[in-house]
């Protein structure tokens, strides 16, 4: 038995209950792997609330990190003992165990502690889609990355300084603000200011930016569309403030012939050659020096419901884990 986080309805984090279920045996492309910690990203919250619909009752969690138990038949690239993270498909990662398909499930290098992995996995590969598989970046483009502060925008900021990218961010707050700066923004601006989209067009010089990444959605996005350069792209990769609501085709073109592009992690990763190859990458940046993973929350399992109220109420910053 192992003791795991599952809801029998959407709503709130009061809807957040801890069980013991069963784990058994890996089968045919399996692990069953034991967590020494659990990352807690946005999307847990949207499944949660039935932003993301789920069928119920459903475990929740998509990221993790902890030692390989057992391993099924056709599965090669991991084996008992092995140390392991992932972010991956299907939800379940709030819990002490479980067995899981074992495609997405990266082996984890020695000089990456257990519980730095599982605060890195799902922000991580974020970044590297945004960076890399999103749109074309090259040394001197010019990104705005919204919500600069949090889990993937510390690692975004960190990663845009490694490439010779330039990165405005946007925060909450004069510390928040600052917090982005000291970890690789250029500039950041405090999005609560009306005029954010405006400054962002003074510090490009009124070009706008090749780039937005935005997971905060619908308070930002109309901004965002202005902070564009012709034919920039916009990504919306999250909805922290809400659901963008529909867009006018025609907006895009009279702002410049704009793109726009709303990607899922779990698209880029569904390929097991592709997910490894990622998180190589990933590993690299890390084990390199060039982006250190900041765990600023951690909550013991059972205490989920406040961690998931600490989240949603934008009080915390960097990574949060789960230690069950």
């Amino acid at each position: 038995m192992a003791k795991t986080v599952i809801i029998t309805e959407h709503g709130g984090p009061e809807v957040l209950t801890v069980t013991d279920r069963p784990v058994g045996e890996p089968g045919a492309g399996q692990i069953r792997i034991r967590h020494e910690a659990c990352g807690l990203n946005f999307i847990d919250c949207y499944q949660r609330s039935g932003l993301y619909p789920m069928q119920l009752p459903a475990a929740l969690g998509m990221e993790a990190a902890g030692i390989v138990e057992a391993v099924g038949e056709g599965v090669t690239h991991l084996k008992p003992g092995d140390r392991a993270a992932y972010a991956a498909q299907p939800p379940g990662a709030y819990c002490e165990a479980r067995v899981m398909p074992a495609a997405q499930v990266c082996p984890l290098p020695e000089g990456i502690a257990l519980e730095t992995g599982a605060a890195m996995m799902l922000k991580g590969l974020t970044v590297q889609y945004l960076f890399h598989r999103t749109v074309p970046l090259k040394r001197g483009d010019t990104v705005l990355f919204h919500a600069a502060a949090g889990g993937v925008g510390l690692i975004a900021c960190q990663w845009a300084r490694s490439e010779g990218i330039t990165l405005i961010g946007t925060a909450g707050s004069p510390e928040k603000c600052q917090l982005a700066l000291d970890h690789g923004a250029a500039h950041c601006i405090n999005y609560r200011d009306p005029d954010w989209p405006q400054k962002v067009r003074e510090l490009t010089d009124g070009k706008g930016v090749d780039a937005v990444m935005d997971s905060v959605g619908a308070a930002t996005f109309e901004g965002s569309l202005d902070c564009l350069r012709p034919v920039g792209m916009m990504i919306s990769f999250g909805n922290a403030s809400g659901p963008v609501p529909p867009v006018n085709l025609a907006t895009l073109a009279a702002k410049g012939s704009l793109q726009i592009t709303r990607p899922t992690l779990f698209t880029h990763i569904a390929r097991h050659e592709t997910c490894q190859a990622m998180a190589k990458q990933l590993f690299d940046k890390v084990l390199s020096g060039d982006v250190s993973i900041r765990i600023d929350q951690r909550f013991p399992l059972d205490q989920v419901r406040a961690a998931h109220e600490a989240l949603e109420a934008r009080q915390t910053t960097g990574s949060t884990v789960l230690l069950p």
